[in-house]
Order: C-alpha cells, then sequence, then structure tokens
C-alpha cells in the first residue's frame, strides 16, 4: 500500500470509528451511513476468503446482521476496518462451510482487503442492495414479537394466512392485525417506501 494510500486507509476507519460510536449512542442517520460505507469493504473480505460470487451477498447481509447484533461490542479505541474485517471474515468461513465451494476449478483473485481506501467511492454500485435488504431485515428484527412473527411467516415465507395460523395457534385475524401493525411501522420507519 502507498503511503497516500495508508493515509486515505487511516482516514477512512478514522471516520468508520467515530460513525460507529455515533450509532452507539442511538444516531440511526450515523448507522446507516456506515452501514452502507462499509459493504464494499465486507465484498472485497468475501472475495478474498474465495466465497462463491453467487454467495456473496448473503455474506454481506450476515455481516450486517452481525454488526447490528454486536454493536455495542465495539471498542472505539481499536479499529473498526479491523474488527468489521474479523466478522466478515467468520461470516465468509461459515458460507463456505454452509454450502462448500461449487466449482473448485474456478479461479477466483484474491482481493487485498487492508487497501480499502476506495470503499466510499463504489458503495452506490455495490451496496445500495445489500444495504436496502439489511436495513429491512434489521428494522424487522426490532418489531415486538407477533409484527415480527407475522412479517417472517406471511411475508418472507409467503404462507397463507391459514397456514401461519396453524403453524402459530393464533387466529388468522390476529394475524392480519399484527401484519397491518408491521407494515405501518416499516412505512413509517422507511418514510413509506417498503418494497
Amino acid at each position: 500500500m502507498t503511503p497516500g494510500a495508508e493515509q486515505r486507509a487511516a482516514e477512512l476507519d478514522a471516520a468508520w470509528g467515530r460513525l460507529m460510536v455515533a450509532a452507539q449512542g442511538g444516531n440511526r442517520v450515523a448507522y446507516e451511513r456506515l452501514l452502507r460505507d462499509c459493504v464494499p469493504l465486507i465484498r472485497r473480505v468475501a472475495r478474498s476468503q474465495r466465497v462463491h460470487p453467487d454467495t456473496v451477498d448473503d455474506v454481506v447481509q450476515d455481516v450486517l446482521l452481525t454488526v447490528h447484533r454486536a454493536l455495542q461490542t465495539y471498542d472505539p479505541l481499536r479499529s473498526f476496518s479491523a474488527w468489521l474485517a474479523a466478522i466478515a471474515q467468520r461470516r465468509s468461513i461459515d458460507a463456505l462451510r454452509r454450502h462448500g465451494r461449487r466449482d473448485k476449478r474456478e479461479v477466483y483473485a484474491p482481493i487485498d482487503y487492508e487497501n480499502h481506501a476506495d470503499a466510499t467511492a463504489t458503495w452506490h454500485e455495490e451496496g445500495t442492495a445489500d444495504m436496502r435488504g439489511a436495513l429491512v431485515r434489521i428494522a424487522v428484527d426490532e418489531l415486538p414479537a407477533g409484527q415480527r412473527e407475522a412479517i417472517e411467516l406471511l411475508a418472507m415465507r409467503q404462507l397463507s394466512l391459514d397456514e401461519a395460523a396453524r403453524s402459530t395457534g393464533k387466529t388468522t385475524g390476529a394475524l392480519k392485525v399484527n401484519m397491518h401493525r408491521a407494515l405501518r411501522t416499516l412505512r413509517t420507519r422507511f418514510g413509506g417506501n417498503v418494497e
């Protein structure tokens, strides 16, 4: 890494660290920006671990959810990029274990994930869809249990009302109410833009 690139990487790491501290304090705007900006680094780590290209998006989702769950464990005295890269490496290894390598003859070019100075310049291309999906998943995880259950069964798993009622022991009416409340909460959170 050239001295200029090292300096840019250090500045980016410091900026991400500040965003993470703000996120730990409850600043949602800082948190969403941080998650969006770090997607290219996560992709680089996944690719450097030779995760199959079809699985990289799954790794990105897993990493963003892990960051969300481990938000308060980040130590501001340490490098955010190193912390994130460690999580991304673990989730990449998990993906490799789960799925195995589909084509052992395929050649992957290893990517130096330490050189992440250009991360913020590429998130528009790589991270927007990943970010949107991760933010929706995080928002769903924060719903009350009944609403989260309705979303997961009816929207994500696409069960019918009758199937969901049988699986939960709840009435179809209760599921409808929970689904309606969940959608209203998500619409409010995303400014009416829930897909």
